[in-house]
């Protein structure tokens, strides 16, 4: 007896016992399920990336090398990316004031305005899928608890036909719309924990950058001002 009522309620048999609705929202939370570890993959890899280039770019940066040659060599490089971008944009920019004969505190304030927008984009494509994430870790446990509302009203609905109702007669119909909620929350937990996980991996990027431009803002003062003596 106990076999047969295993057998019966094996999770394969309740999906397929369900009705057409409680169907319908456990295949959209399994795809749900599928695009969100999609995006996780998505962002470790550009996460990884990204952290990976501004190491290696930020030891050129401060082995001493000129600015001009590494302007230089991010012209050339199509597929620059992250700080190496930043600083392309920011210099870049440094150089076009310059040759307008900007005063010198007008210019950097130009620069640093730069600095902050190539900030601001970068940070946009790097964060590109955050939000898909938080909406399928908010709002999948509700579809599937749609989906055992829904199961369970057509349960009991099942169950006024019935004269003499046992527990054989209610479990089937009980479990098949439990089993919407259990794919809900399978796919909202890993999709908030890796929100949240890179969520704080976006605020430490961005502080690193965020805190190279300004070094790199006092640098160019640093640079311009030594040029003014000399001259003098």
């Amino acid at each position: 007896m106990a076999n047969q009522v295993t057998a019966t309620l094996h999770i394969s048999d309740l999906v397929l016992q369900a009705s057409p609705v409680v169907q319908a929202v456990m295949l959209l939370l399994f795809l749900a399920s599928l695009y969100s570890w999609y995006l996780i993959a998505r962002l470790h890899l550009g996460f990884k990336k990204a952290q990976q280039q501004d190491e290696h770019f930020q030891k050129i940066f401060w082995s001493g090398a000129e600015l001009s040659t590494l302007y230089n060599n991010a012209q050339l490089n199509s597929k620059r990316y992250g700080l190496e971008d930043i600083f392309y944009q920011g210099f870049g920019e440094f150089l076009k004031l310059k040759k307008r004969h900007v005063p010198l505190v007008q210019n950097l304030e130009g620069t640093e305005r730069i600095l902050r927008v190539g900030l601001s984009r970068d940070q946009s494509y790097l964060e590109s899928g955050l939000s898909a994430l938080a909406s399928i870790g908010s709002v999948a446990p509700y579809i599937g608890l749609f989906g055992t509302v829904w199961g369970i009203m057509n349960a009991f609905i099942g169950l006024a036909a019935v004269e003499q109702v046992t527990l054989a007669t209610v479990a089937p119909g009980i479990a098949e719309a439990l089993v919407a909620t259990a794919i809900g929350l399978f796919a909202a937990i890993p999709a908030v924990l890796s929100f949240n996980h890179f969520t704080a991996k976006s605020e430490a990027v961005y502080s690193d950058r965020a805190l190279f431009a300004e070094e790199m803002v006092a640098l160019l003062q640093r640079q311009s001002f030594s040029t003014t003596q000399d001259a003098e």
